[in-house]
């Protein structure tokens, strides 16, 4: 057999047992989300059912097919309706159908791969040539299974754990085929739906955004979801599995303070004459109340306004609640969660850049960011210089709601061989593979200034097909250069 390149699933897989004492469709728990998963692997997809069935399933069958324009077709004894459309799948077709339903001999001539759902009872599918899953989540690994098997030997398996919205991110771009890429790399999604041990045997790489996955964050003590604390416990006792990245790694980047430490280091970049590259001037703070700000602030160069930010970075819900203090009174009774970080608040004309590191490559986007601190004053405080509370996840006061945008930032530009520089530099320190980080730069003094890092950033800046292929290389040569 050859690669699987096209998926059927029949109606006896994906509606529940008992519709019709209810008289009432009932798609099968997780079926949709399967469907999701392999039309955003981009694998040929199609949905077949039987004569006779009744009409409220079938038009539950087509408005999924309409949904994510699947083939929706019937297959009985004669199979000539769906081979054409299907004709031209370069590989080989899986067929997954109820153990409960009669199977069709015609299948074979076809060389379709049937694979049995058991839903309980005995078998009405006889065949040497069929594979039997007992739950509608095991369907992506055992296709990589499949492919493994029918391919040569250096094709792995990439097994992904992060919350559905980055998953759907990552999955709508084309980041997570079933079907192996150019350099040998398939992606299958580990569910908590089905034991965490049994999915990892099956898997050769494990990529995750653990950031995602925490539950709380108490006296520097992390507190994983289920899944995440279980993938911990394997790894603990599974040191060879490849992780994109072990999660020792991305701690620093929990803690504002712990990486504005890190950051310090960039100090061995700069040589005179050149621009510098620094991380921001910062100062912890454990008690807003009780701390001496004047002699404080002087002490870390910092002068007003600053912005103020909680020390845990992410993974808790007040971690990007955030505040500009534009006088010293007012960090008194500041909503903002301790301990907290005071950063230096850069006046960089509204300018942002993106930076992206997938693995040996780097990439870069520019957006628009947050006003120079006149700017600010003025527009948004005038006489009154309340503090600016902001979260950073939802809304910042950016040049763009703004009508006087301030100085133009047409005379700065940004040297890029110094940032690419810093991005090896931080992946040698950091020992990650795929990160990000934010980079301003200071009017004046022209200082390019890291103001943020974070795991496993998105890159949707940068256009598809140069991201795409750069994060799957990143987390091949992760594999061929782990130590073991």
């Amino acid at each position: 057999m050859g690669v699987v390149r096209g998926v059927i699933l029949d109606e006896s897989v994906l509606f529940a047992e008992g519709d019709d004492d209810k008289n009432v469709s009932l798609l099968q728990p997780g079926a949709e989300s399967l469907i999701r998963t392999l039309f955003l692997s981009r694998i040929h997809l199609g949905i077949s059912y039987g004569m006779g069935i009744p009409n409220d399933k079938v038009s539950i069958l087509k408005r999924i097919a309409s949904l994510y324009s699947l083939d929706c077709f019937i297959l009985d004894d004669l199979i000539s309706e769906v081979m054409p459309a299907w004709s031209n799948t370069d590989g080989s077709i899986l067929y997954l159908v109820s153990n409960k339903k009669e199977f069709l001999p015609k299948l074979n001539n076809h060389s379709w791969v049937i694979i049995a759902l058991k839903l309980g009872g005995e078998s009405s599918c006889e065949t040497l040539n069929m594979l039997q899953i007992e739950n509608l989540e095991e369907l992506p690994l055992t296709i990589c299974h499949l492919n493994k098997r029918s391919t040569e030997t250096n094709t792995l398996t990439v097994g992904y754990i992060m919350k559905s919205s980055r998953v759907e991110d990552f999955a709508k771009r084309g980041a997570f085929p079933l079907c192996p890429t150019e350099n040998g790399l398939m992606f299958a999604p580990l569910t908590s739906k089905l034991s965490l041990s049994s999915q990892l045997k099956d898997v050769d790489i494990v990529l995750h955004k653990a950031t995602d996955e925490i539950v709380s964050i108490e006296e520097n003590k992390l507190t994983f979801t289920h899944n995440m604390q279980e993938l911990q416990k394997y790894l603990e006792h599974h040191k060879d599995l490849c992780v994109v990245d072990p999660l020792s790694k991305i701690y620093p980047l929990l803690d504002r303070v712990e990486i504005q430490k890190v950051l310090l280091g960039l100090v061995e970049l700069n040589t005179e004459g050149s621009y510098s590259i620094r991380g921001a001037h910062f100062l912890k703070v454990d008690n807003f109340d009780e701390f001496n700000f004047t002699t404080g602030l002087a002490e870390a160069r910092l002068s007003l306004p600053c912005i103020v930010k909680p020390k845990v970075a992410c993974g808790v819900s007040d971690a990007h609640t955030m505040a500009i203090v534009f006088r010293v009174d007012d960090f008194k009774n500041l909503n903002v969660p301790l301990p907290a970080v005071i950063q230096e608040y850069v006046d960089h004309s509204s300018t942002l850049y993106k930076f992206y590191v997938l693995g040996e490559k780097v990439f870069y986007a520019v957006k628009k960011s947050i006003p120079n601190a006149d700017i600010l004053m003025k527009s948004y405080n005038g006489d009154d210089l309340k503090p600016l509370l902001f979260d950073s996840l939802k809304s910042l006061p950016t040049a763009d709601s703004i009508h006087d945008s301030g100085a133009s930032n047409s005379n700065i530009s940004i040297d890029l061989k110094l940032v690419t520089d810093a991005a090896h530099w931080l992946r040698k320190m950091l020992h990650l593979s795929i990160f990000g980080f934010d980079v301003v730069i200071q009017e004046g003094t022209h200082d390019h200034v890291i103001v943020d890092v974070n795991y496993l950033p998105s890159f949707k800046e940068v256009p598809d097909d140069i991201s795409i292929p750069a994060f799957w290389e990143a987390i091949r040569n992760k594999f061929d250069c782990r130590v073991v």
